[in-house]
């Protein structure tokens, strides 16, 4: 009998991105899309649906003026499309890892599933998309009702898809900095950013033990997961937000407080992922981008539109240090031991990112300004790593470079939006899938080391 060929669960989110991005740029590139007068090349259009189906939210071109409502409506699609790719995908390798199938085994997806008859894959669509677009309809609401002018029913459900898919694509030009002293604004941005960038396992059960507990039913203590993402992600959004402050307002006393805290925390939520902005990137001090350059490496959680290396794999190699500095044999996390696997993959993922970064801001300090002495270009170095670690983190700040770049600019940060995209979910499982298992070891010794 003839093997039937399957294709590889890997290669999935692969071709679904690959192809959702042609398609996007094809009808950006339409001048039926564009506002009169304006015309989008092939190249920002491809950057463009890249960005919006990375949901990264870095642009070439001004997303309000340069596309007609059909543009910033395909625009808009991309985003949902790549917000719920992505959960849909993050969300099955989280349960299929809950039950010891491997995403790397030759199989599709419903024969992986079968695993577990309770499963039924309709019905666990159905829950991502209708808690999906319960969060971004309350969020287009508040939005609506606090500026009914501004935020006119199209721009409140942008903004919202925009901020839960943690996309920060906007319809103003200066994306947020107007709406900096807004705290209504600043906090449904936020609320949304932080419930698209928590994964959507931790939403649901967060979800679930709320409804539990407002009906006084008995409820099991959240999980372990759930308590070590909620926790490490608090400990970020204060610790950037206290480090932002102190970077940008200590001793300026021109900005009311309630203001400037209100606008660090703003940056501290959104920097991790988002992309929104309510202060001048360009503008801001070497010290806080140097604190951004680690909030967007970081990003946000496993299962969710956030990118990143997550705060999962931070919280681990975190535990690994502390335990290196005080002698331990075990990695711990809230009370529980690391396997040696997780930490293997922590560090993997973490030279894998490292290196990818490193690369990338080589090239664009090659193509941008590659033959210009270092004294006509101070500054180029930090925008360009900027720019790559925000392309990787899929987050979409920049410190006014994404306009500039050049052709082979642009083409590197294409690459690197969708690398950082899947990377995390797709590339370690890849690399993974061409293991094999050794029935050997080869002799050890000491080296010396530091």
């Amino acid at each position: 009998m003839k093997k039937r060929f399957t294709l590889p669960v890997i290669w999935l989110p692969i071709i679904f991105f690959g192809l959702v991005i042609m398609i996007g740029a094809i009808a950006l590139h339409q001048p039926q899309c564009c506002r009169p007068g304006k015309e989008v090349s092939l190249l920002d259009a491809l950057f463009t649906a890249t960005s919006a189906t990375c949901v990264t939210g870095l642009t070439v071109v001004d997303t309000g003026t340069s596309f007609n409502l059909l543009g910033q409506s395909v625009i808009l699609i991309l985003i949902q499309l790549g917000g719920l790719g992505i959960m849909t995908f993050s969300a099955l390798a989280f349960y299929l890892w809950r039950h010891k199938v491997s995403m790397t085994d030759r199989i599709v997806i419903g024969q992986g599933l079968l695993h577990d008859k309770s499963f039924h894959l309709g019905h666990f669509l159905v829950q991502i998309v209708l808690w999906t677009f319960s969060i971004e309809i309350a969020g287009a609401f508040l939005l609506y009702v606090r500026s009914p002018v501004s935020f006119h029913p199209f721009s409140a459900l942008f903004h919202a898809v925009s901020a839960f898919c943690n996309a920060g694509f906007g319809l103003f030009s200066d994306n947020l900095m107007a709406w900096r002293s807004d705290f209504v604004v600043n906090i449904v941005i936020m609320a949304l950013i932080i419930l698209g960038g928590i994964g959507f396992s931790v939403l649901v059960e967060l979800g679930s033990w709320t409804g539990k507990h407002l009906r006084r039913q008995p409820v099991r203590p959240i999980t372990w997961y759930c308590r070590v993402v909620m926790k490490t992600s608090l400990i970020l959004i204060l610790i950037g937000g206290l480090c932002l402050y102190l970077a940008e307002y200590i001793g300026n006393g021109q900005i009311p407080f309630a203001d400037a805290v209100l606008s660090s925390f703003f940056q501290s939520v959104t920097c991790r992922t988002a992309g929104f902005n309510t202060l001048d990137i360009g503008g801001m001090t070497n010290v806080s981008l140097l604190f951004m350059l680690i909030l967007m490496f970081i990003g946000g959680a496993p299962g969710s539109c956030a990118g990143g290396i997550k705060v999962t794999t931070f919280r681990v190699l975190a535990a690994f240090a502390w335990a290196q500095i005080f002698r331990r044999k075990q990695a711990v996390v809230q009370g529980y031991g690391i396997e040696e696997e997780t930490m293997n993959k922590a560090f993997t993922l973490m030279i894998f990112a490292v290196t990818i970064i490193f690369c990338a801001t080589i090239l664009l300090n090659m193509t941008e300004g590659g033959n210009v002495s270092h004294q006509t270009t101070k500054g180029l170095f930090l925008d360009a790593l900027f720019e790559a670690t925000s392309a990787f983190g899929t987050v979409g700040l920049s410190t006014g470079l994404t306009p500039k770049l050049s052709m082979a600019g642009k083409c590197i940060v294409i690459v690197l939006m969708f690398i950082g995209r899947l990377g995390p979910l797709i590339f370690l499982d890849a690399m993974n899938s061409f293991y094999r298992e050794r029935f050997y070891t080869h002799p050890e010794e000491k080296m010396m080391i530091g």
